[in-house]
């Protein structure tokens, strides 16, 4: 399980690397201060929940029962989450309406609270 959720968060780090990069230097001619700063916002919420994925993989205080259902909740947060902002934000770019899909960012949104969640009241519960 560990493995699992390592390789995730090196992957959600990398991307979040890649995509911030992308950004800066392609999208900041064609997008405007406000897209920009959106599209910001999904790429630090991405990293931070490469951070998070990492802490959890390397926490042995956790079991894999509860790590798996964190690891779940993020992944689909951080896709419905930055994925819907990344799309969101560049709508302008394309021919396809995004906008239809805005109402997944807050779902997402909710994704990630909830693995915070379970984290928060594993060591709630937890004696000491």
């Amino acid at each position: 399980m560990d493995k699992k959720i390592l390789s995730t968060a090196g992957f959600f780090g990398m991307t979040a690397i890649i995509l911030g990069a992308f950004g800066a230097h392609a999208l900041k001619n064609v997008l405007s201060i406000e897209q920009l700063a959106t599209f910001e916002t999904g790429v630090k919420y991405q990293m931070y929940h490469a951070l998070f994925l990492l802490f959890l993989g390397l926490n042995s205080h956790l079991n894999d029962k509860i790590k798996k259902t964190i690891l779940v909740l993020t992944i689909l947060g951080v896709i419905l989450f930055s994925g819907s902002i990344y799309l969101l934000a560049t709508d302008s770019l394309n021919t396809f309406n995004f906008k239809i899909i805005g109402f997944v960012t807050p779902i997402g949104g909710l994704l990630l609270i909830l693995a915070w969640s379970v984290l928060m009241m594993h060591f709630l519960k937890k004696k000491s």
